[in-house]
C-alpha cells in the first residue's frame, strides 16, 4: 500500500511539472544563452522532434563541422514547438531553419489533431520566422506505415496527405519544401528498412542518407530573394 501511494505521489508530481512547462521551454534556455553570445551570420536552426533530436546524439559532427544549432525535443508536437520556437529558433538569429515535425501530432502524442491543425502550426511556425527575415525550409514528414508506441493511427495514409498540403503551401509562399518522404518510401509508405530501426527513427545510415538532402534544401533557401 505504501509503494503505491509513493508511487502515485511521483506521477502527480510528474505530471504537474509536465503541466507547468508543456513547452518544454526550459530544455535549451542555458543552451540558447550560450549561442546568443557568438555571431555566426550564416547560421542555420533545426527544430523537431526525436527524430531532429537523435540526429546530433546519433551524427553530432554533423552539427560540430557546420554553423548548426539542433532544438530537437523527443515526442514532441507541433503545438508545442509552436510555443518554443521564438526562444529555441528567432531569439537565436538563424540565417534558416529547418523545421521537421507533424508525426507526433498524427500519433495523438498531445491529443487528437486534424491535418489542418497541423499545417495551421506549421504555417504559424514558418511565418513567424519569414516575419523575422529567416529563410524557411518545410520537411514533409518522413514515412511511417505504422507507430510502434501507438498502432493503428494509419499514418501510412495521414502522413502522404499531410504532406501534399505542405507542399502546396510551400509553393503559394515560396518556402524551400524538402522531400524526404519521396525519397525514403519503400513502395508502401513506410520507410526503407536500411534507413530506419523501428519504422520511424534513423540509423546512422539514415541520416548519412539525409544529410545531403537537407544541405542542399538549405542553399536553395539562401538563394531564395523572396
Amino acid at each position: 500500500m505504501k509503494s503505491i501511494i509513493i508511487m502515485c505521489i511521483l506521477s502527480f508530481v510528474s505530471q504537474t511539472l509536465f503541466a507547468q512547462d508543456w513547452p518544454n521551454l526550459e530544455r535549451y534556455q542555458s543552451d540558447n544563452m550560450k549561442v546568443k553570445k557568438s555571431i555566426v551570420d550564416d547560421r542555420v536552426v533545426f527544430m523537431g522532434n526525436s527524430i531532429t533530436e537523435g540526429w546530433i546524439q546519433t551524427r553530432p559532427s554533423f552539427f560540430e563541422e557546420n554553423p548548426y544549432i539542433n532544438r530537437g525535443i523527443g515526442g514532441q508536437t507541433t503545438p508545442q514547438m509552436l510555443i518554443r520556437f521564438r526562444q529555441d529558433v528567432i531569439d537565436l538569429y538563424p540565417e534558416v531553419v529547418v523545421i521537421l515535425a507533424g508525426t507526433n501530432d498524427i500519433a495523438g502524442n498531445t491529443g487528437p489533431s486534424t491535418l489542418e491543425m497541423i499545417l495551421d502550426n506549421l504555417k504559424g511556425m514558418a511565418e513567424i520566422a519569414e516575419a523575422n527575415g529567416i529563410k524557411v525550409v518545410l520537411c514533409s514528414v518522413m514515412p511511417a506505415f505504422d507507430y510502434p508506441w501507438k498502432p493503428g493511427m494509419e499514418p501510412n495514409i495521414k502522413i502522404p496527405a499531410l504532406n501534399e498540403m505542405i507542399k502546396q503551401y510551400c509553393i503559394e509562399r515560396d518556402y524551400t519544401y524538402l522531400d524526404y518522404f519521396s525519397a525514403m518510401d519503400d513502395g508502401k509508405a513506410g520507410t526503407r528498412e536500411e534507413l530506419t530501426y523501428d519504422g520511424v527513427h534513423l540509423t546512422e545510415d539514415g541520416y548519412k542518407f539525409i544529410e545531403p538532402m537537407v544541405q542542399e534544401a538549405i542553399e536553395r533557401a539562401k538563394e531564395n530573394d523572396k
